[in-house]
Order: structure tokens, then C-alpha cells, then sequence
């Protein structure tokens, strides 16, 4: 195999007049390069989106939750099922939660959010939204002396939403906000909705978009009165310690929490959008992978021309008794030369732009894209399966012109000379 590399690399370095073979040879090197770096830089891209939503999802929702299987009957005596739950197997913490969709009104602005009565000490346990909340604004959520069915103090209860919808309806922090709750009193009119002023103590900002345009936190206590609930949650949430276990132990809560119940896992409820994100990723690298492809026929051409230059040499080596076997090694290793000084130079480039990308954050449209910065995670993996994928490419293309270098015969070929 030394011969064989030795004249492959040899013929490699085009002469003066063969200069159109090596521009061609130069042009098919970046081609693999920039094939390969875009690919690194699409799936670290891809990854990094996926990475990215999966760890803001699980840090800003429960693992699990547990509920009705009629929602409208809400949890009674939820403490002592509460109590035994959170002493599962698996189970880490467990949080009570009055859930429900209200309209948030400042002014003439309003929004739609998930306003959830909670007791932060629970709540901080199965999601971390309320650490991007100042402190003074979460503890103003702790539940006070007042009983669910008393009469609310003259001081305005207190309310945290997202930074999002807070921009959305034009509120501050301090300023006076009207939750409308459809939970209301039936009248000769109709229903009548539950109308409830709140004072907005803090604002949260998770960076995805759908936590922080679409909700909102409030006291266990004052959700029940604004809901006209007492004393009664809608949904017990859980964290467990293993995630991809998630589904076997909702099953386990659902079994010990009785009939009448049903559970609801994070892989569930984002089974769409992780299906959507890898669909996205299998494209991308079939899209891109064209590319190199494109630059797999230009090392077809510029081999194929390198057959046709060199066809008086290869009769004389021939004559002098080289093997066509090895006229076929010495152009199939002058198309993986190409394709390995493109792929590697593609992988350095491929890197190098995702670690800038991560380094140097590139801001996105939260509401288009649900995250505010495009996310980069290179893996390893994705290197030795692109440079797999390329260098096989590129060696495809090396077969048919090997093969035409290797039928030459001698005799016809020297006739003229």
C-alpha cells in the first residue's frame, strides 16, 4: 500500500497544466468541508433545542400529576392522600395545586393564563419556576392565619405571572392587576364571572416561552375563594427520582391513590413536540448530507479527469508490470485522501462554529421559537457518524473512475506515443 499512497498523493499535486484537475480537486475538498461543518454545526443545533426544552420542561413542571378522572369534582381531603402519596417509592416531593384558566386584565390589556393556587414550600419541590422569582415576591405566597372560607383582608392579595404576559398586558411590579375567573355566580342574567383584584408582587423568567407568557401563581387560599372552591385542589404534582421511569410510577400513584383518579406524565404531555424535534433532526442531516453528495460528484469528476490525464502513466506503470488492482487502490486512496482532508477540515470548522454559537449567544423570538437563545450541544457521537457518512460518500464516488483507470490497456493506450 505504500506504492499505491505514494503515487495517489503524487498525483494529487497538479502540474502547471493540469491546473483545471487541481482547482477541480480544491473545489471538491471545500465541498466535503462544507458539508461536514454544516452538518456538526445543524445537529449541535438540533440537540442543543432538544436539550434545551427538555431541561427547561422538567425544571418548570411536575414529573407527574395526579387528578380526577372527572376534573370537575376537584380533590376533597387532599392532605392525608397527600401525605400518603409522597411516601412512595421513587416519589422525591409532592405539591398541592388549584389550577384553571383565567383571564388577566390591567387596564384595557388582557391575557390568558394558568393561574395555580400554591403553597410555595410544596411547590419549590416538584419546580423550580419560582426560583427565577424574587424571594420576597414568593414568600409573600405563604399561606396566612386566614381560613379558606373567611372573609379576605382589605390588603390586596398577591399575584406573580410571567415577565412575557406582564409585558403583555403593560404591568409592573407593584401595580394593581384583575383576574376573571369563569368559576362565577349564577344570576337571571346568566353567569356572572368571579372578578378578583390582585397586586402583582414579581414577575418570573424562565426563558420558554410558554411558562412565561401563560402563567401565573396565587395563594392556595386565595385560588379556592376566587374559584369558589374550598378547601378542594385540582391536581397533586410529583417529582420522582428517574425520569424515563416516569410512566411506570404515575402508574403506581394512579394504583395507590384509588379509583377515580388518573395520571399524567412529562413524556405524555410533550410526546408531540419531542416527536417534532427529532423528526426536525433526521431532515436536517438528510437535507444537508446533499451537500456532500454534490461534493462526492465533484471528486467523481476530478478523478474521472485525473484518469484522462493520466492514462499515458498509467500504461507505462502497467507495462512495468503494477497490478490494475493496484491502479484501482491508488485512485480509490486519492478520492479518501480528498475526503479526509475535507472531513477533517470540516469537523475543526464544525466545532469550532458551535462552540462560538454557545459562546457568543444568538438571541431568538421566544414567541416563534420558545426559547430566547439558540442552543448548541456538539457531541462526539454526531462527529464519527458524520465523518462515517462522508468519507462512504466520497468513496462511492472514487468507484467508477478506479474502475476505468484499472481497464486501461497498455497497448492501446502508449500506440500513439
Amino acid at each position: 500500500m505504500r506504492f499505491e499512497l505514494f503515487v495517489a498523493a503524487r498525483y494529487l499535486k497538479a502540474k502547471r497544466r493540469q491546473a483545471v484537475v487541481g482547482v477541480v480537486t480544491a473545489i471538491s475538498i471545500a465541498g466535503v468541508t462544507a458539508g461536514v461543518a454544516a452538518l456538526i454545526i445543524a445537529l449541535a443545533i438540533t440537540n442543543g433545542m432538544r436539550r434545551d426544552m427538555q431541561d427547561r420542561l422538567i425544571d418548570s413542571s411536575a414529573h407527574i400529576q395526579l387528578m380526577r378522572t372527572n376534573q370537575n369534582e376537584g380533590i376533597h381531603d387532599w392532605r392525608p392522600l397527600l401525605d400518603r402519596l409522597s411516601r412512595l417509592p421513587h416519589v422525591v416531593a409532592a405539591a398541592p395545586e388549584l389550577d384553571e384558566q383565567v383571564v388577566v386584565a390591567h387596564g384595557a390589556r388582557e391575557g390568558y393564563a394558568l393561574v395555580e393556587g400554591i403553597i410555595p414550600q410544596y411547590e419549590k419541590s416538584v419546580s423550580k419556576v419560582l426560583t427565577n422569582a424574587p424571594a420576597a415576591a414568593v414568600k409573600a405566597l405563604e399561606p396566612t392565619n386566614e381560613s379558606a372560607d373567611a372573609s379576605p383582608s382589605s390588603q390586596l392579595p398577591p399575584l406573580i405571572i410571567g415577565k412575557e404576559l406582564a409585558d403583555t398586558i403593560g404591568a409592573a411590579v407593584g401595580d394593581t392587576v384583575t383576574l376573571i375567573s369563569p368559576q362565577g355566580e349564577l344570576s337571571p342574567l346568566g353567569m356572572i364571572p368571579q372578578t378578583v383584584r390582585f397586586q402583582l408582587v414579581g414577575t418570573y423568567h424562565t426563558g420558554f416561552y410558554q411558562y412565561d407568557s401563560n402563567w401565573g401563581f396565587i395563594r392556595l387560599g386565595d385560588a379556592q375563594r376566587l374559584y369558589d372552591e374550598p378547601d378542594i385542589i385540582t391536581v397533586i404534582s410529583f417529582r420522582v427520582d428517574n425520569l424515563n421511569h416516569a410512566p411506570e410510577i404515575a402508574k403506581q400513584i394512579e394504583t395507590a391513590a384509588g379509583p377515580g383518579f388518573q395520571t399524567t406524565n412529562w413524556k405524555e404531555q410533550n410526546r408531540e413536540l419531542f416527536r417534532a424535534l427529532r423528526l426536525e433532526q433526521i431532515v436536517t442531516f438528510i437535507v444537508i448530507t446533499l451537500i456532500v453528495i454534490v461534493a462526492a460528484l465533484n471528486i467523481l469528476i476530478a478523478l474521472t479527469m485525473m484518469v484522462m490525464e493520466k492514462t499515458r502513466d498509467i500504461a507505462v506503470l502497467m507495462s512495468f508490470g503494477v497490478d490494475p488492482n493496484q491502479v484501482r487502490r491508488i485512485f480509490l486512496l486519492q478520492g479518501f485522501l480528498i475526503s479526509l482532508v475535507g472531513t477533517i477540515l470540516g469537523l475543526i470548522l464544525g466545532y469550532l462554529g458551535a462552540w462560538a454559537g454557545s459562546h457568543y449567544h444568538i438571541g431568538l423570538t421566544p414567541d416563534v421559537y420558545a426559547i430566547d437563545t439558540l442552543p448548541f450541544a456538539p457531541r462526539v457521537i454526531d462527529g464519527i457518524v458524520v465523518a462515517t457518512v462522508s468519507i462512504s460518500i466520497s468513496l462511492l464516488a472514487t468507484l467508477y473512475p478506479s474502475s476505468t483507470a484499472a481497464r486501461i490497456r497498455p497497448a492501446e493506450a502508449l500506440r500513439y506515443e
